[in-house]
């Protein structure tokens, strides 16, 4: 689905646990919608060990 680094790939399994835990940060630590941008590309950037962020993954993982 998404590029991580040089090739790499992103599963659609692991965009799919990326997205679970997204989801139970904002629940379990009450974050504001406006912030769910920057909780979502950290969790992206820190699974893929890089500081590009697919767009339309980081799209996936915040939208409602």
């Amino acid at each position: 689905m998404a590029k991580a680094q040089a090739g790499a790939q992103v599963s659609v399994f692991d965009c799919d646990i990326l997205r679970s835990a997204f989801i139970k940060t904002v629940i379990e630590e009450n974050i504001p919608e406006d912030k769910w941008r920057s909780v979502a590309a950290l969790l992206i950037s820190d699974f893929t060990g890089s500081d590009d962020v697919d767009p339309d993954l980081l799209e996936w993982i915040v939208r409602k």
